[in-house]
């Protein structure tokens, strides 16, 4: 086993953190930074590890760029001259599901709320350690595997139809807005009708790691978000709960 290394500022490389590097998922990050030194030491490990680093350091800056390059995977740094970087992640949600990792020097509880509902994928405080940094794309990526269709089809309960191709769910034809994370939720229970899964199996299947901001109570709150979505398009709500166990998608 190779030992883990420092540099002069005591950051662990990312070339040492990813045992398994996964470009081939996400080739292209987009950094959305104002802070140089910080965008620097991205950059640098990013790239160490294969993958094609863009950046940019304000929000306007960063929308231009997402639409011109299209990146597959985004860093936003909450705090940027031109505003919060909430509103930027809320402006690429219109458009797409890009996996999005929120940076903050900031750890309130309300912050890590606001980034959830607004689609954020993943949430970190700084100083960004590049060990962790890598182990949150890896859990991204996994995540994406794992609820990718094993078949072409679309699934159809009554009223409801979920299209793993197009990434939609819809009632009675019409589009939900369901954010990444909802949609993976409800197509990986949708997969497997009937079986009850527990909050933690959902978390590893649908979220891919835990951290100090992932627990049951994650699970609990997304499967609240998409049964009421279901419910207000006159759809059912599909999700069951299983007393002591979890929860199951009941056709």
């Amino acid at each position: 086993m190779q030992s883990q290394r420092t540099n002069n500022s005591g950051l662990i490389p990312l070339q040492w953190a990813i045992a398994e590097p996964n470009a081939a998922v996400f080739s292209h990050v987009l950094v959305v930074e104002d802070d140089a030194s910080v965008r620097a030491l991205l950059r640098r490990v990013l790239s160490d590890e294969g993958f094609r680093v863009s950046e940019a350091d304000t929000i306007k800056r960063g929308m231009e760029t997402f639409r011109s390059l299209a990146p597959d995977l985004v860093l936003i740094d909450v705090g940027l001259p031109d505003g919060s970087g909430f509103g930027l992640l809320a402006e690429i949600r219109r458009t797409a599901t890009v996996p999005v990792i929120m940076l903050t020097g900031r750890g309130e509880e309300i912050d890590r709320v606001l980034g959830l509902d607004l689609g954020a994928d993943d949430y970190m405080v700084k100083p960004v350690m590049p060990l962790e940094l890598a182990a949150r794309i890896r859990a991204i990526a996994r995540r994406g595997q794992t609820v990718e269709p094993t078949f072409g089809g679309s699934l159809q309960f009554g009223s409801v139809k979920i299209d793993p191709v197009a990434h939609e769910a819809s009632v009675d034809e019409r589009i939900l807005d369901l954010t990444r994370r909802e949609f993976d939720l409800l197509l990986f229970l949708a997969q497997s009708p009937r079986q009850a899964f527990s909050r933690d199996q959902l978390l590893d299947a649908v979220w891919g790691s835990r951290s100090e901001y992932q627990s049951e109570s994650t699970v609990t709150e997304h499967v609240r978000r998409v049964r009421t979505k279901l419910v207000d398009f006159g759809g059912p709500e599909l999700i069951s709960t299983v007393r002591g166990v979890g929860y199951r998608l009941d056709p």
